[in-house]
Protein backbone atom coordinates (compact mmCIF):
# COMPACT_ATOMS: atom_id res chain seq x y z
CA UNK A 1 0.00 0.00 0.00
CA UNK A 2 2.96 2.10 0.83
CA UNK A 3 4.46 1.64 -2.37
CA UNK A 4 1.15 2.66 -4.51
CA UNK A 5 1.18 5.27 -2.50
CA UNK A 6 4.85 6.61 -3.31
CA UNK A 7 3.90 6.12 -6.94
CA UNK A 8 0.97 8.16 -6.91
CA UNK A 9 2.59 10.79 -5.40
CA UNK A 10 5.88 10.61 -7.95
CA UNK A 11 3.41 10.51 -10.51
CA UNK A 12 1.49 13.80 -9.32
CA UNK A 13 4.97 15.20 -8.58
CA UNK A 14 5.85 14.84 -12.28
CA UNK A 15 2.74 16.08 -13.59
CA UNK A 16 3.34 19.23 -11.90
CA UNK A 17 7.01 19.90 -13.12
CA UNK A 18 5.52 19.42 -16.07
CA UNK A 19 2.85 21.86 -15.89
CA UNK A 20 5.18 24.22 -14.22
CA UNK A 21 7.53 23.79 -17.60
CA UNK A 22 4.98 24.49 -20.09
CA UNK A 23 4.60 27.72 -19.14
CA UNK A 24 8.03 28.74 -18.71
CA UNK A 25 9.18 27.05 -21.45
CA UNK A 26 6.90 28.30 -24.17
CA UNK A 27 6.64 31.92 -22.80
CA UNK A 28 10.47 32.92 -24.65
CA UNK A 29 9.25 31.29 -27.64
CA UNK A 30 6.28 33.42 -27.39
CA UNK A 31 8.68 36.56 -27.21
CA UNK A 32 8.85 35.66 -31.49
CA UNK A 33 6.82 38.23 -33.38
CA UNK A 34 6.03 35.00 -36.20
CA UNK A 35 4.85 33.23 -33.27
CA UNK A 36 0.80 32.96 -32.61
CA UNK A 37 -0.52 31.30 -29.64
CA UNK A 38 -3.41 29.51 -29.11
CA UNK A 39 -5.04 29.69 -25.90
CA UNK A 40 -6.40 26.46 -23.78
CA UNK A 41 -10.10 27.07 -24.81
CA UNK A 42 -8.82 27.24 -28.41
CA UNK A 43 -7.28 23.48 -27.80
CA UNK A 44 -10.31 22.19 -26.55
CA UNK A 45 -12.94 24.03 -29.10
CA UNK A 46 -10.15 21.85 -31.52
CA UNK A 47 -9.82 18.65 -29.32
CA UNK A 48 -14.18 18.17 -29.60
CA UNK A 49 -14.07 19.79 -32.72
CA UNK A 50 -16.51 23.08 -32.28
CA UNK A 51 -16.61 25.49 -34.96
CA UNK A 52 -13.28 27.73 -34.35
CA UNK A 53 -13.25 31.33 -35.86
CA UNK A 54 -9.63 33.29 -35.81
CA UNK A 55 -7.45 35.12 -37.56
CA UNK A 56 -4.23 35.94 -36.36
CA UNK A 57 -3.48 40.27 -37.06
CA UNK A 58 -0.32 41.81 -36.44
CA UNK A 59 -0.89 44.68 -33.35
CA UNK A 60 0.64 47.01 -36.16
CA UNK A 61 -3.17 46.49 -38.22
CA UNK A 62 -5.47 46.82 -35.57
CA UNK A 63 -7.05 50.24 -34.70
CA UNK A 64 -4.63 51.77 -31.77
CA UNK A 65 -8.34 53.35 -30.66
CA UNK A 66 -9.10 49.20 -29.94
CA UNK A 67 -5.77 48.96 -27.68
CA UNK A 68 -6.64 52.24 -26.18
CA UNK A 69 -10.23 51.04 -25.11
CA UNK A 70 -9.08 47.62 -24.05
CA UNK A 71 -6.33 49.21 -21.66
CA UNK A 72 -8.69 52.08 -20.06
CA UNK A 73 -11.41 49.47 -19.53
CA UNK A 74 -9.74 46.55 -18.83
CA UNK A 75 -6.03 47.80 -17.01
CA UNK A 76 -5.52 51.02 -16.67
CA UNK A 77 -2.05 50.99 -15.21
CA UNK A 78 -1.41 48.08 -17.82
CA UNK A 79 1.99 50.32 -18.81
CA UNK A 80 3.28 51.12 -15.72
CA UNK A 81 2.80 47.76 -13.37
CA UNK A 82 4.95 44.56 -14.15
CA UNK A 83 2.31 42.20 -15.03
CA UNK A 84 0.82 42.18 -11.50
CA UNK A 85 -1.74 45.44 -10.26
CA UNK A 86 -0.33 45.02 -6.59
CA UNK A 87 -2.80 48.15 -5.54
CA UNK A 88 -5.54 46.92 -6.85
CA UNK A 89 -5.10 43.42 -5.99
CA UNK A 90 -5.15 44.56 -2.04
CA UNK A 91 -7.92 46.30 -2.29
CA UNK A 92 -9.76 43.66 -3.31
CA UNK A 93 -8.60 41.22 -0.62
CA UNK A 94 -9.37 44.27 1.76
CA UNK A 95 -12.72 43.97 0.26
CA UNK A 96 -12.82 40.26 0.80
CA UNK A 97 -11.74 40.30 4.17
CA UNK A 98 -14.55 42.75 5.07
CA UNK A 99 -16.79 40.59 3.98
CA UNK A 100 -18.05 43.11 0.88
CA UNK A 101 -18.38 42.29 -2.97
CA UNK A 102 -15.18 42.21 -4.78
CA UNK A 103 -14.94 43.32 -8.23
CA UNK A 104 -11.77 41.62 -10.47
CA UNK A 105 -8.81 42.54 -10.38
CA UNK A 106 -6.66 40.74 -13.26
CA UNK A 107 -4.52 42.42 -15.25
CA UNK A 108 -4.14 42.11 -19.38
CA UNK A 109 -1.10 40.25 -18.47
CA UNK A 110 -3.01 37.88 -16.04
CA UNK A 111 -5.64 37.20 -18.31
CA UNK A 112 -3.59 36.81 -21.21
CA UNK A 113 -1.53 34.00 -18.91
CA UNK A 114 -4.63 32.70 -17.67
CA UNK A 115 -5.86 32.10 -21.25
CA UNK A 116 -2.54 30.49 -22.44
CA UNK A 117 -1.89 28.12 -19.76
CA UNK A 118 -4.60 27.73 -17.58
CA UNK A 119 -8.38 27.19 -16.69
CA UNK A 120 -11.59 29.42 -16.58
CA UNK A 121 -12.84 29.87 -12.55
CA UNK A 122 -12.54 31.83 -9.86
CA UNK A 123 -10.26 29.14 -7.55
CA UNK A 124 -7.47 30.52 -5.21
CA UNK A 125 -5.36 27.97 -6.62
CA UNK A 126 -5.77 29.39 -9.88
CA UNK A 127 -5.01 32.72 -9.24
CA UNK A 128 -1.85 31.72 -6.77
CA UNK A 129 -0.29 29.90 -9.85
CA UNK A 130 -1.48 32.99 -12.04
CA UNK A 131 0.13 35.34 -9.95
CA UNK A 132 4.10 33.92 -10.89
CA UNK A 133 3.21 33.61 -14.05
CA UNK A 134 2.52 36.92 -14.80
CA UNK A 135 5.41 38.46 -13.34
CA UNK A 136 7.47 36.46 -15.62
CA UNK A 137 5.57 36.46 -18.81
CA UNK A 138 6.21 40.21 -18.03
CA UNK A 139 9.81 39.76 -17.61
CA UNK A 140 10.23 38.45 -20.47
CA UNK A 141 7.46 40.25 -23.28
CA UNK A 142 7.61 43.23 -24.13
CA UNK A 143 4.24 45.50 -23.46
CA UNK A 144 3.57 45.77 -26.76
CA UNK A 145 3.64 41.81 -27.52
CA UNK A 146 1.79 41.42 -24.14
CA UNK A 147 -1.05 43.35 -26.15
CA UNK A 148 -0.43 41.58 -29.56
CA UNK A 149 -0.99 38.19 -28.04
CA UNK A 150 -4.30 39.20 -25.94
CA UNK A 151 -6.01 40.38 -28.82
CA UNK A 152 -5.55 37.86 -30.63
CA UNK A 153 -6.47 35.09 -28.36
CA UNK A 154 -9.16 36.72 -26.19
CA UNK A 155 -13.03 35.02 -27.20
CA UNK A 156 -15.48 37.86 -28.15
CA UNK A 157 -18.19 34.99 -29.05
CA UNK A 158 -18.65 31.56 -28.90
CA UNK A 159 -15.83 29.96 -30.54
CA UNK A 160 -14.86 33.54 -31.90
CA UNK A 161 -11.26 34.07 -31.41
CA UNK A 162 -8.98 37.32 -31.81
CA UNK A 163 -9.74 40.92 -32.71
CA UNK A 164 -9.38 40.37 -36.45
CA UNK A 165 -12.36 37.64 -36.29
CA UNK A 166 -14.49 39.55 -34.13
CA UNK A 167 -14.49 42.73 -35.90
CA UNK A 168 -15.39 40.85 -39.26
CA UNK A 169 -17.98 38.69 -37.25
CA UNK A 170 -19.74 41.78 -35.66
CA UNK A 171 -19.07 44.65 -38.17
CA UNK A 172 -17.94 43.22 -41.04
CA UNK A 173 -14.58 45.16 -41.40
CA UNK A 174 -10.97 44.58 -40.51
CA UNK A 175 -9.83 45.24 -36.78
CA UNK A 176 -7.57 48.00 -38.54
CA UNK A 177 -11.10 49.91 -39.48
CA UNK A 178 -12.76 49.90 -36.07
CA UNK A 179 -14.02 53.23 -35.44
CA UNK A 180 -14.35 54.85 -31.59
CA UNK A 181 -17.51 53.86 -31.05
CA UNK A 182 -17.07 49.98 -32.59
CA UNK A 183 -14.04 49.76 -30.40
CA UNK A 184 -15.73 51.13 -27.31
CA UNK A 185 -18.79 48.23 -27.91
CA UNK A 186 -16.63 45.76 -28.57
CA UNK A 187 -14.25 46.58 -25.50
CA UNK A 188 -17.18 46.21 -23.45
CA UNK A 189 -18.16 42.87 -24.96
CA UNK A 190 -15.29 41.59 -23.13
CA UNK A 191 -16.25 40.20 -19.61
CA UNK A 192 -19.58 38.72 -21.49
CA UNK A 193 -19.18 37.98 -24.83
CA UNK A 194 -21.70 35.19 -24.78
CA UNK A 195 -24.79 37.59 -24.07
CA UNK A 196 -23.16 40.92 -25.14
CA UNK A 197 -23.56 41.89 -28.70
CA UNK A 198 -21.28 45.00 -30.28
CA UNK A 199 -23.37 45.08 -33.02
CA UNK A 200 -26.77 45.11 -31.31
CA UNK A 201 -25.87 46.81 -28.21
CA UNK A 202 -28.18 46.99 -25.16
CA UNK A 203 -28.73 50.18 -23.31
CA UNK A 204 -26.56 49.45 -20.42
CA UNK A 205 -23.67 48.25 -23.44
CA UNK A 206 -24.00 51.86 -24.83
CA UNK A 207 -23.49 53.45 -21.73
CA UNK A 208 -20.95 51.37 -20.37
CA UNK A 209 -19.39 51.86 -24.22
CA UNK A 210 -19.47 56.25 -24.28
CA UNK A 211 -17.55 56.26 -20.67
CA UNK A 212 -14.91 53.69 -22.62
CA UNK A 213 -15.00 55.76 -25.40
CA UNK A 214 -14.02 59.13 -23.32
CA UNK A 215 -11.71 57.08 -21.23
CA UNK A 216 -9.76 56.16 -24.79
CA UNK A 217 -9.44 59.96 -26.17
CA UNK A 218 -8.04 61.16 -23.34
CA UNK A 219 -5.57 58.22 -22.29
CA UNK A 220 -2.75 60.32 -23.16
CA UNK A 221 0.49 58.25 -21.47
CA UNK A 222 -1.49 55.69 -20.19
CA UNK A 223 -1.15 53.56 -23.33
CA UNK A 224 1.90 54.94 -24.63
CA UNK A 225 3.67 51.19 -23.86
CA UNK A 226 1.90 49.50 -26.63
CA UNK A 227 1.55 53.31 -29.23
CA UNK A 228 5.65 52.58 -29.23
CA UNK A 229 6.82 50.74 -31.55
Amino acid sequence: MLKVAKRIAAWIAVVVLILVAIPLVLTPIYAIRGVHPVSTLMLFDEITVRPVLRDWVPIDDVAPVLLHSIIMSEDGQFCRHHGVDWGELLSVVDLALDGEETRGASTITMQTVKNLFLWNDRSFVRKAIELPLALYFDFVLPKRRIMEIYVNIAEWDTGVYGIEAASQHYFGKPASKLTAREAALITVSLPAPDVRNPAAPSATMRKLARRVERLAARSGAYVACVDDK
